[in-house]
């Protein structure tokens, strides 16, 4: 990358608060446009480019069979360094003002039904042991908080509050938000710690949950897991720590909750955000309409 690249850098991590894994695709891909820049065009230097080499550089991805999706992320990494440069008065303008981001196809996310939700964790119900007892708990405060991945694997001891029955997460750029859990889940939690102790003998770890080894878990471990589990009740395409956020914040829109409060619960920056799981609502829409208009019960 050019020399601003540590500039670069710090920007992102301390002025924008992203995440570590944020920041390193975002070099990343600057870093590539550098190289095909240096190879196509025999120059180093890459902060004062036009929008045509950045063009060449689009098209050559698209016709590398690069999805769509990932040609899109790496033109916000470029939007965000020229920006970043503008903002620092080492260019004047962005060469990133005509672009128009690529075409993608609406991807709609099917949420878990209920039944299938409490099918599994009817395959947890009354498990002993540290690792099913985790396994529960996990499953259960995915469903019932609707928390991003990163936030259960990064939760602290030092942030359940069983007393007031709430837990203190860090979302994206180091939001934090309390989030409310239920009776039924603080009871899970005192299970859960009991189990830590006894197995994970001496282990003094700050993250909540650990794997049998008192290890911090990490993305691919919780994905198998979710993955594993809704395998055996739901032949839905994606099973992920991610559809059961959009179950959790489907649900609870299904039964009345409002849009502003999941907003919060979700810790979503704007409406625009929580509103894409309104469209999730739309079979029960259609089972209420069917049921409620007159020519549907004919």
């Amino acid at each position: 990358m050019s020399t601003n690249k540590d500039a670069f850098r710090d920007y992102l991590q301390l002025e924008k608060k992203y995440s570590t894994h944020t920041v390193t695709a975002y070099c990343d891909d600057v870093a590539s446009f550098e190289s095909f820049h240096k190879t196509h065009f025999d120059q180093e230097e890459i902060d004062h480019v036009g929008y045509g080499q950045i063009r060449n550089w689009i098209v050559a991805l698209v016709n590398s069979a690069i999805s769509n999706v990932s040609v899109n992320r790496k033109m916000a990494s470029l939007k965000a360094f020229y920006k970043f440069l503008v903002r620092t008065k080492q260019i004047e303008t962005s060469p990133m003002l005509r672009h128009r981001a690529l075409k993608v196809p609406k991807i709609i996310q099917i949420p878990f039904s209920e039944k299938e939700v409490t099918a599994v964790l009817n395959q947890l119900q009354g498990t002993v042991g540290f690792e099913d007892v985790r396994n529960k708990l996990l499953i259960d405060l995915l469903y019932t908080t609707g928390m991003r991945r990163a936030e259960l694997i990064h939760l602290k001891m030092a942030n359940i509050d069983l007393a007031n029955r709430a837990v203190k997460v860090v979302g994206k750029r180091n939001k934090e938000r309390i989030i409310p859990i239920l009776p039924v889940i603080a009871d899970q939690f005192y299970w859960y710690l009991k189990e830590r102790t006894s197995v994970l003998v001496g282990v003094d770890a700050d993250y909540f949950f650990l794997t049998k080894k008192g290890l911090k878990l990490n993305d691919s471990f919780v994905y198998r897991l979710i993955n594993s589990y809704f395998s055996t009740v739901s032949e839905k395409v994606k099973k992920s720590p991610h559809i059961l956020r959009h179950t959790f914040a489907t649900h609870l829109l299904n039964n009345g909750a409002d849009l502003n409060s999941v907003k919060e619960l979700l810790g979503h920056s704007s409406l625009a955000s929580t509103q894409i799981y309104t469209h999730n609502s739309l079979s029960e829409l259609k089972s209420v309409y069917k049921e409620a208009h007159p020519r549907g019960r004919k």
